[in-house]
């Protein structure tokens, strides 16, 4: 691709893959490009300093039985110095990392934490709403769209407005040290801080107030980020009296704010793993190293998973060496009860307190665990399409490598090989990207290279993804003559049996976009990328078990993609491994340290705090029609006999205030703490 510029517009020569087209040129009016990652520049010095060693690009280097440990015993990597890295997986590693910083300094837990003592908490409900409000510049990211100064000047005329101050970071430390001692100094007894999404920050500005002796829910938050200026950047007036109309919006709920009481509750220190393959284990096992019980569940007669299946990684990492050492890891540690062809048959409780009944050959058990950890892995698509079932000389990618890893002679000595990509994936049924497919076929590709260099090996191919650094395996490819061609949707593969010399073979016929004609190859052997799908369990396990939700493709789905990558919203429910979505072993070694990681910042706790903002039920008003009982996804509602007859009762701990049984409710009888009609009345005719 080239490129000139002319009067402010792009004009681009690209040169498309179809020869036939020649250069096009074509006008934009802006270009985006996608940079690509490159270690940190002072990456050597960082490593002399540290005593590790750095991969051939410059990354840390690591080992692929565990991609959080460096060349150096206790000096643990995370994030993108690993190699090119999205903010997920930057999460989770992180969480990985402190799982075994966790480990490596087990002896010293306990020795030096010191409990945070609050000063006593003011009572000021019977005094007039007085409000506080920081407005943050949030560095550049507010400060320059939103005319910060000029919005607290409009601030301050606000009813019930005491003090108004702009702040640049009001999340610094600071910062929140100063909302403290104003709301002291000043008296006032409501806060609204106008900065991000409450759902990064407001912990930090809930415990601001608690310093500074005033309930927590007496916090508001008014989104000026997300909600305004990273979406009007172009229109910085209207931008600032939109800013000034949530500010007036949030300062109108906070008249109307009550104190609400949290709860402590008891953690019970055990966890339930269920899946015994390579997440489970590893969770389990990083786990029970810091003096946790952990029951590991497994459907199986024994553990290993999906992974007994595969022999070796693309980057030669000896699959089942790593597998063996992990189960006689899992079986020698005390702290790990394992249990065989299980079955789960119910699952009670709340975070810190569930019970778990699960039903073995020996009989029924229950346990109770403080969390729990979903890793029930995936499954393989079975094709029904490219003659697969019926016809010897074709297999999956994944029984193609178990065929390499013994020598079977008609694979390694066969004279041509033809592998299609994205079989039952990317299309109406499953539109999703398995993601370990390309590298799987590279990876096949390569093995039998090097037992049989003459081999013609073909691939046809939609995208070939080898992402990070699996591209250097995919150049290898290509100079050891693997042949990669395309295909479009509407012009697939078509396969058929035939006879070739006097040989049985598979035809595979297919449109060359290179050469720009149908081509035909005679293949010994027929691999099929088939598709990662989710586990057969996956549905009883989400809804009748655990009270999870599963994305539109089928496999469990985190809190939030990027905040909370291996945590579910019912609390105290953690997830890994390709249960989550398709990914490579390493990337599941890293997810199940990062799993463990959130676990032990649960289990370390003697107490759990359950949230104040939750519903209730008026028994008055509630005339027992079960509306808010179907609709709880967390199964916090049930019917109980009063006095006034059979009424709804809110369980607290369970309930996670999404207000969905208050909307569901005809007659008003439940009503959201924090949420409350009087305050989002008020909040609503303020925007009027």
């Amino acid at each position: 691709m080239e490129g000139i510029v002319k009067a402010c517009q792009f004009i681009l020569s690209i040169h498309p893959e179809t020869t036939g087209e020649g250069v096009k040129e074509e006008a934009f009016d802006m270009v985006v490009l996608s940079v690509g990652l490159n270690p940190p520049v002072k990456n050597r010095e960082l490593a002399e300093k540290f005593g590790i060693e750095l991969d051939s690009h410059g990354f840390c280097e690591v080992t692929d039985s565990n991609p959080i440990e460096t060349t150096r015993p206790g000096v643990f990597v995370s994030g993108a110095f690993q190699g090119p890295t999205d903010i997920p997986e930057s999460v989770f590693t992180a969480s990985g990392a402190s799982a075994q910083v966790g480990e490596f300094l087990d002896y010293r837990r306990d020795k030096l934490a010191e409990e945070r003592i609050y000063p006593p908490e003011r009572d000021v409900s019977r005094e007039e709403p007085s409000i506080g409000v920081f407005v943050c510049h949030c560095g550049a990211n507010i400060s320059s769209v939103v005319d910060v100064p000029s919005t607290v000047e409009y601030v301050k005329t606000l009813p019930n407005v005491v003090y108004a101050k702009e702040q640049l970071f009001s999340c610094a430390t600071n910062s929140a040290k100063e909302i403290t001692d104003l709301a002291v100094e000043e008296g006032f007894n409501r806060v609204v801080i106008a900065a991000c999404s409450p759902r990064t920050l407001e912990p930090l500005f809930r415990d601001t107030l608690r310093e500074a002796g005033l309930n927590q829910y007496y916090c508001e938050m008014a989104n000026i980020r997300e909600h305004c200026s990273w979406v009007h950047s172009k229109q910085k007036e209207d931008a600032t009296r939109k800013a000034q109309d949530i500010i007036r919006m949030s300062v109108a709920r906070a008249r109307y704010l009550a104190p609400l009481q949290e709860f402590d509750l008891p953690v019970n220190r055990a966890a339930l793993v269920v899946g015994g393959g390579i997440a489970g284990m590893t969770c389990a096992l990083s786990i029970a190293n810091q003096n946790h019980d952990v029951y590991l569940i497994e459907k199986d007669k024994e553990l290993g998973g999906m992974a007994r299946r595969i022999h070796v990684t693309l980057e030669g990492m000896d699959v089942q060496a790593h597998l063996n050492d992990l189960i006689r890891a899992v079986y020698a540690n005390p702290m790990i009860h394992v249990f065989h062809g299980a079955t789960i048959t119910d699952v009670s409780g709340y975070v810190g307190n569930f019970v778990t009944t699960v039903e073995t050959e020996g009989g029924v058990r229950e346990i109770e665990h403080g969390a729990s950890v979903i890793a029930i892995g995936a499954d393989v698509y079975t094709p029904t399409e490219y003659l697969y079932g019926g016809d010897e000389k074709v297999f999956t990618h994944l029984e193609l490598g178990e065929q390499i890893a013994r020598g079977e002679e008609k694979i390694v000595n066969a004279q041509s090989l033809v592998m299609i990509q994205c079989v039952g994936c990317r299309n109406e049924d499953r539109n999703y990207c398995s993601r370990v497919c390309c590298t799987h076929a590279v990876k096949n590709a390569l093995n039998l290279k090097k037992v049989n260099p003459e081999m013609d090996i073909y691939i046809f191919f939609r995208d070939m993804r080898t992402y990070g650094f699996s591209e250097d395996y995919y150049r290898e490819a290509s100079e050891k003559d693997v042949k990669f061609i395309r295909y479009e949707t509407d012009d697939k593969p078509q396969v058929e049996a035939a006879t070739a010399e006097g040989r049985p073979v598979i035809r595979v016929m297919a449109t060359d976009p290179v050469l720009g004609q149908k081509i035909a190859i005679d293949a010994d052997i027929l691999s099929l990328a088939a598709a990662i799908i989710p586990a057969a369990s996956t549905d009883d396990i989400a809804s009748g078990l655990f009270k999870v939700p599963l994305s539109s493709d089928g496999f469990f789905k985190e809190s939030h993609v990027k905040l909370k990558p291996v945590e579910f919203a019912a609390d105290g429910v953690y997830l890994c491994g390709t249960a989550h979505y398709p990914k490579h072993i390493q990337e599941t070694i890293t997810q199940a340290y990062g799993a463990a990681g959130r676990v032990l910042t649960l289990l370390s706790h003697d107490t759990v705090i359950a949230s104040g903002s939750v519903c209730e039920v008026d028994e008055e008003k509630c005339m027992g029609c079960g509306a808010c009982v179907e609709v709880c996804a967390y199964g916090a509602i049930e019917f109980r006999k009063t006095k006034l007859g059979q009424k709804a009762v809110v369980n607290s701990v369970l309930c996670k205030g999404d207000g969905l049984c208050n909307a569901m409710c005809p007659t008003g009888a439940v009503f959201l703490k924090h949420f409350t009609t009087e305050a989002l009345l008020s909040q609503i005719d303020a925007a009027a």
